[in-house]
């Protein structure tokens, strides 16, 4: 738990995925009211859909965001499907993302002031790369089973 008190946290976040739906990752980072990176996220989420995954992302946020007691929000997303259905300005038709959506709401609902914003993929590099680290740590390891069967020969 931290001790600081922030006027407002900023933060850029991103989920995407290699195949739609396909291995999936979220990435954010997360600066302070005078710019100061106080920390960034990088995750493999499993088979999502692009949008599930951008969805995830903020709802891993939120989580992160929490300990900093902090009761105004900046959230920057290059997902325009995300920013018109969290303002509603747009309807949800994926019974999938209702469910995080809901999540979020609720979790959204606590803060005093919630400003998000929809930027261009270009402004948000960063949470974008944390994606891409992820998947391609993903990539590196293998966790199937392993059809070797190992054992000891008795010469």
């Amino acid at each position: 738990m931290t001790e600081e008190n922030y006027g407002y946290l900023k933060i850029y976040f991103d989920g995407g995925s290699r195949g739609n739906p396909g291995p999936s990752a979220v990435g954010a980072v997360m600066y302070d009211d005078k710019g100061k990176k106080l920390e960034e996220l990088s995750a493999h989420i499993g088979e999502q859909t692009n949008n599930v995954a951008e969805y995830i992302a903020l709802d891993k946020v939120l989580d992160l965001v929490e300990k900093y007691h902090c009761r105004k929000i900046i959230l920057f997303t290059d997902s325009k499907l995300l920013n018109n259905q969290i303002k509603k300005v747009w309807k949800i038709k994926d019974s999938g993302i209702l469910k995080i959506y809901l999540k979020v709401s609720e979790k959204l609902s606590k803060y005093d002031i919630v400003d998000l914003r929809l930027i261009s993929r270009k402004h948000n590099i960063e949470a974008d790369r944390l994606v891409n680290q992820a998947l391609d740590k993903r990539e590196l390891t293998y966790e199937g089973e392993s059809k070797i069967s190992f054992g000891n020969v008795d010469e």
